[in-house]
């Protein structure tokens, strides 16, 4: 009966160590399953931030191309216009003697004005040129020229005038250049 104790005691101690071999892997399998949580939780919050991050940055590109549209709205339109106006510059260029013809030149430059106003108000602008030095942002050299009391790289002379929307060229000015 000892041997049966001893047997009894000892298949007790081996279940009570195989419970504790169990419960230790148990433990074991709990801390990789909350460090694998951990993990993902840590991916899942890192793809977050950035994603906020990239939205972010998509809506900050959004509202600066809305700017640039709005402030740039009006440029296609002064394109069409601003040979109009170089129109209207050479009309009244020309010298009327007759003085029945003087109220149509009168009426030509209200018109001329008035158009100019119109673009001045949405931002369009012309380019200075004459005296100043050449610029190949705003300026296109259509001739070099050789005149004493200049200085060099000066513009002397504005062939076709120059405009900008704010501060973007949508049509250089041509011009004569000082050697």
């Amino acid at each position: 009966m000892a041997d049966e104790e001893k047997d009894t005691d000892t298949i007790i101690e081996e279940e009570q160590e195989q419970t504790s071999d169990e419960e230790n892997v148990s433990e074991e399998q709990e801390l990789t399953e909350l460090e694998k949580v951990e993990q993902e939780r840590d991916e899942v919050k890192e793809k977050l931030l950035r994603l906020q991050a990239d939205f972010e940055n998509f809506r900050r590109r959004v509202q600066k191309e809305k700017e640039t549209d709005r402030k740039y709205k009006s440029q296609s339109l002064a394109e069409e216009l601003i040979p109009v106006l170089d129109n209207f510059e050479r009309a009244l260029q020309t010298e009327v003697k007759e003085e029945s013809a003087q109220g149509f030149v009168d009426g030509i430059k209200m018109v001329y004005n008035q158009l100019w106003s119109a673009l001045e108000k949405e931002g369009v602008e012309e380019i200075s040129a004459k005296g100043e030095p050449f610029d190949p942002h705003v300026h296109q050299a259509m001739m070099q020229v050789e005149e004493e009391g200049v200085e060099s790289n000066t513009v002397t002379e504005v062939l076709q005038t120059g405009y900008k929307l704010h501060d973007r060229v949508i049509r250089p000015a041509m011009v004569k250049v000082n050697q």
